[in-house]
């Protein structure tokens, strides 16, 4: 890996992947239900976690998934709508263990935490407007990037040739996927978002 200038900041990306990684947002949550955003580490670790639609939708997707199975390396987020996500994958795939790791937690949303989940498209339109959005105190598309970046980067010098599994929550696998891009953080929201459940592959784009 070689220290590049990327976007907005410095950091390091491998000029490969060694693994193929896959992300997944959780299935729906009972915050998603409630229509709030719930992103401090106090509350999301051990509260909200997922609806009984929300586990029967990571079923499906896992169930009609053809390329996951028992042999795919699980990391999750630690909060618990992540981490039901992840047990109920362990156990239809047959995977040994789920990791939890801290950098595919949820953003945190500063004052709007405990809000109308309505009030993500103000956070939105701040990001669009600048990668370094902290309004609000909520956590910047750069601070996110580089958490998730962080746990990549460490994936590939621990594994190799691999399957990865990355569960995690809507906005962090946005900004993970637009980084990979090499597009602007401040465009994460004009690449397809993932629907709750939806499993899909990284690319890192070469140039």
């Amino acid at each position: 890996m070689k220290k590049i200038q990327y976007l907005e900041f410095d950091t390091e990306l491998p000029k490969e992947l060694k693994n193929r990684y896959f992300i997944m947002r959780h299935g729906e949550s009972k915050a998603n239900v409630a229509g709030i955003l719930l992103s401090h580490p106090k509350d999301g670790t051990v509260t909200f976690g997922l609806s009984e639609k929300g586990k029967q939708q990571v079923k499906d997707s896992i169930l009609k998934n053809d390329i996951l199975d028992s042999d795919v390396i699980i990391y999750s987020s630690d909060f618990l709508r992540a981490k039901e996500t992840a047990e109920i994958i362990k156990k239809l795939l047959g995977t040994k263990k789920v990791a939890l790791h801290k950098n595919l937690r949820e953003r945190y949303f500063g004052k709007f935490d405990k809000t109308d989940l309505k009030n993500l498209n103000i956070v939105w339109k701040k990001d669009k407007i600048s990668a370094y959005n902290k309004y609000n105190g909520v956590e910047s598309p750069n601070e996110v990037f580089k958490r998730t970046i962080n746990l990549i980067n460490k994936l590939e010098e621990k594994f190799q040739n691999k399957k990865i599994l990355l569960v995690s929550h809507g906005d962090v696998l946005q900004i993970l996927q637009t980084g990979l891009l090499k597009k602007s953080l401040s465009k994460h929201r004009q690449i397809p978002h993932l629907k709750i459940a939806e499993i899909r592959e990284l690319k890192l784009t070469n140039y």
